[in-house]
């Protein structure tokens, strides 16, 4: 890990999260779910990292576990110099620093209350306005996402999906956070809208001075809003970059084959692409195997592999990776060939 002023940056060191899995009549644990195992990272102030992975990886759980709305079993997580732990104990503190925006904008908003209800409930309840200034705060609010003030009038259900989320930003922003996990916030969205709140969230970050962690599997939308990129499989990092460095020259298999997944605009490069295939299902999280989390599904996996687990080493400066074999020459051919045209 990079040395860091925690007091610009956000820290999770060596995070777990474990589910207890209960049976019988007396619903005693007879295992866990290990959703993430052993997650270290750092997000400094007022920059975008990206946490990518497939389904499972344990990016949505990693991003609960930062706002303290998933139990970590173990770990430290500090927030711009404060103590996870410590902001829990303290009544609405942590909100006022984090706030998640999720996938679902539909879900995440109570269909019975009209969006101004919506938004002067965070105001009222954190005490951000008096509730006679409340009427005016939501229009800024409203206004802040590019929303209409007639808007605060409607239900959700009379909503796009885009109009929705922009809500749901909006809440987000209600208390005044330094920090906002975004969970999938596109990926329920249309093409041409996925740009417009994009570009939202980017404009906000930069006049209000935002920390965000951008949970998604898009390696495109990564590409177009991160600073750095953390990638996820079974719970486990698997390599941490600068977004340019990751694109240019990864060096996990894994994330070879997210970037090989990617279908590139041009008909003779994507016609003689070398594939970095995925050769079996994501690792059992009641029962991870032993060694690198990846082998089973790993072409270059050896018995070392199997055996040893993978620390996260520096490859270069700011770039780590936990693979044994990332600098083999041929693994790093065969890889290179897997993302030519990715990058152009």
């Amino acid at each position: 890990m990079t040395n860091l002023d925690t007091r610009s940056s956000i820290r999770v060191d060596d995070l777990h999260v474990q589910f207890p899995i209960r049976s019988g009549f007396l619903r005693r644990p007879t295992g866990a779910i290990r959703a993430v195992d052993g997650v270290s990272f750092e997000i400094p102030a007022g920059s975008t990292v990206g946490l990518v992975g497939e389904s499972g990886s344990g990016k949505s759980t990693t991003g609960r576990a930062l706002l303290g709305l998933a139990p970590a079993s173990s770990g430290s997580v500090n927030i711009f110099g404060q103590d996870l732990a410590a902001l829990k104990t303290e009544r609405g503190a942590l909100p006022r620093i984090g706030q998640l925006v999720f996938q679902d904008p539909y879900a995440s908003l109570n269909p019975r209350m009209t969006v101004g209800a919506t938004l002067r409930e965070a105001l009222v309840y954190h005490r951000i306005v008096s509730k006679a200034d409340c009427g005016a705060f939501v229009q800024e609010l409203l206004d802040s996402v590019g929303l209409r003030p007639e808007l605060a009038a409607r239900y959700p259900l009379e909503l796009s999906g885009g109009q929705r989320q922009r809500v749901a930003i909006a809440r987000a922003l209600a208390v005044q956070p330094e920090f906002i996990v975004l969970d999938e916030v596109v990926s329920a969205l249309d093409v041409s809208i996925q740009g417009q709140i994009l570009n939202l969230l980017m404009d906000l970050q930069k006049k209000r001075k935002l920390t965000y962690l951008f949970i998604t599997h898009d390696l495109s939308v990564v590409r177009h809003v991160s600073n750095q990129v953390v990638v996820l499989y079974g719970g486990k990092v698997m390599e941490i970059a600068g977004r340019d460095r990751l694109f240019a020259a990864p060096h996990h298999p894994y994330t070879h084959a997210l970037l090989s997944a990617v279908p590139v605009p041009n008909p003779q490069i994507e016609r003689n692409r070398a594939r970095i295939e995925v050769r079996a299902e994501p690792p059992n999280p009641i029962a991870p195997p032993s060694g690198c989390r990846f082998h089973k599904s790993c072409q270059f996996a050896t018995e070392e592999c199997r055996s040893v687990e993978p620390k996260l080493r520096e490859v270069e400066k700011g770039h780590l990776a936990a693979c044994h074999h990332m600098q083999s020459a041929t693994v790093r051919r065969a890889l290179g060939a897997g993302i030519a045209g990715v990058t152009a």
